[in-house]
């Protein structure tokens, strides 16, 4: 898209090498989570950025994801992880996509679709042990329906979890591990050990080599976010993402004028402010009003007032500050960051929702 507005996501594909790399333990491949337009960050260029550092496996969440891709020119191998919605099974194995299966009704629209290509699927059966939004349940039920899925013309190449409270709850994680394991040798009993046996999410690669199996399925962590726990630091991975503008207006106000809608920022003292041409359609969101800060010279201004649909004003003190200054409203200046972790912090929410709700008519600018 064409752009006029200072407003831009700047992404480091070099962090994303980085993180990759760092991240993938030894002996055991990583799937690469693109999902939701790499988390915001873009998908068919974080996909190759995290392929060209070994990489070996994407995962995303829709059929029209993977094909996306796919029409992009990437051809590693792409896991659906969940399974395709009925009636999408020959396009997702008509673009290579291998799908995540758990249900009858879903081998049997995978298994006929594949009749159809004249093709045998290759899939992953995934089973819940307590997370407990899909997968196969109860999970006892695997070696059974593993024997089902050869018996259907397909090939059973991956089985997989999803961990809960990975991030948080020691507990609660070995006890899903557990219950993997047993579900893993009953599988193996009757169809043979899958070549590809995954669990570990982004906090389970980086807390748990227990969970590493064949394959790490790292999202969040790829893109130096923290899964929780200060788990980012820890593992030493970079963000990849800064989110820039560029002072548009600025003014000199007297004490007790009141700024933005409803006014319900007033200035105890004469204040330069400055206007930035971001706002919640952007997703800078309004939960930020007289909360957030953002970066204008190497320091912390604070947002003054109602965040907009379109723009922010902000509050500067008595420094000089001047049309076209950058702002930084994730990122950093000199010696003084913002992270998209703190801005979740002040909105209630986690930094996966801060990256993934930028949105679309926010240019994304992509640094080597």
């Amino acid at each position: 898209m064409t752009s006029f507005r200072p407003t831009v996501a700047e992404i480091d594909l070099d962090a994303i090498r980085h993180n990759v790399r760092t991240l993938t333990p030894e002996g055991v491949e990583l799937m690469a989570v693109v999902k939701a337009d790499g988390y915001g960050h873009g998908a068919v260029e974080v996909a190759r950025a995290a392929l060209d550092a070994g990489a070996a496996w994407l995962g995303v969440a829709l059929v029209e994801e993977g094909t996306a891709l796919r029409e992009a020119g990437v051809r590693a191998p792409v896991l659906l992880l969940s399974e395709p919605p009925l009636g999408s099974e020959k396009d997702a194995l008509g673009a290579d996509l291998t799908p995540t299966i758990y249900s009858e009704r879903g081998l049997a629209a995978v298994a006929e679709a594949g009749e159809a290509l004249g093709r045998t699927p290759s899939v992953h059966l995934k089973v819940d042990t307590g997370m407990h939004r899909v997968g196969l349940h109860p999970p006892g039920d695997a070696p059974d329906f593993a024997r089902r899925v050869a018996e259907a013309g397909c090939e059973l190449q991956g089985l997989w979890t999803h961990l809960a409270r990975a991030e948080e709850d020691e507990e609660t994680t070995r006890r899903q591990l557990a219950a993997f394991e047993e579900v893993l040798a009953g599988v193996s009993a009757v169809a043979g050990r899958p070549r590809l046996v995954h669990a570990a999410n982004s906090a389970g690669a980086i807390l748990y080599p227990e969970a590493h199996f064949d394959l790490v399925r790292v999202g969040i962590a790829m893109y130096g976010l923290d899964p929780g726990g200060g788990l980012a630091a820890r593992a030493g991975v970079r963000p990849a993402l800064a989110w820039r503008s560029a002072v548009s207006s600025v003014r000199r106000l007297d004490a007790g004028e009141g700024v933005s809608y409803g006014h319900r920022y007033r200035l105890e003292a004469a204040r330069t402010v400055a206007t930035v041409p971001v706002g919640y359609a952007d997703g800078y969101r309004r939960a930020l009003s007289s909360r957030g800060d953002v970066l204008i010279g190497g320091r912390r201004r604070r947002v003054a007032g109602t965040v907009t649909m379109d723009q922010i004003l902000v509050d500067c003190g008595d420094d000089d500050v001047a049309v076209g200054d950058e702002v930084a409203l994730i990122g950093r200046q000199g010696d003084e960051e913002v992270r998209a972790d703190e801005l979740a912090a002040l909105c209630d929410t986690i930094g996966y929702e801060v990256v993934c709700g930028i949105g679309p008519r926010v240019p994304r600018r992509y640094v080597p």
